[in-house]
């Protein structure tokens, strides 16, 4: 019987729940021995643009740019690295890496979409309704529009802070 090869994205970032979305997804979703590829997908924060003062009055050199966006490009690189070692023992499962720039919402959905993905695993942060009204779920969102199953993994809450009340 053969199987046939997904293509699964997974979305990473700095948090613990998206390392937490990822190691679910490798013992649970990614079978071994499968073919299935793994893509990596990181999402830098859009580029802000900054005139040459901004409101309270601070001037922004060419320098302080290009050490911001040198500091973005050092986080992305990090985030991948640490999403890749968690990936290292897998057997015959391709892992690709992708980082993309813009809102994590659309660039996710559009990135799936773009790649034919077959399914699409993202960490929850888990903020209640009135976070997620002002600060918007990225994975709400992509369960949303995605044009392909989304699989949300919640980190389960810490035996510490449960036992601390």
């Amino acid at each position: 019987m053969t199987t046939k090869e997904r293509k699964i994205l997974v979305a990473v970032d700095e948090g613990e729940e998206s390392t937490y979305a990822l190691s679910w997804c490798l013992k649970n979703v990614v079978a071994e021995n499968s073919k299935d590829t793994l893509v990596l997908l990181y999402v830098k924060p859009p580029q802000v643009v900054y005139t040459a003062l901004d409101g309270s009055g601070y001037l922004f050199s060419p320098d302080i740019i290009a050490t911001m966006d040198n500091y973005r490009n050092q986080v992305a690189e990090s985030v991948m690295e640490k999403a890749k070692k968690l990936c290292k023992d897998l057997q015959d499962v391709k892992v690709e890496t992708r980082v993309e720039q813009g809102d994590p919402r659309d660039v996710i959905c559009s990135a799936a979409e773009k790649m034919g993905v077959d399914m699409v695993v993202l960490g929850s942060h888990g903020y209640g309704l009135i976070k997620r009204a002002f600060l918007g779920s990225v994975s709400n969102h992509c369960a949303q529009n995605a044009k392909c199953p989304v699989l949300i993994v919640k980190k389960p809450k810490t035996s510490a802070a449960a036992t601390s009340t």
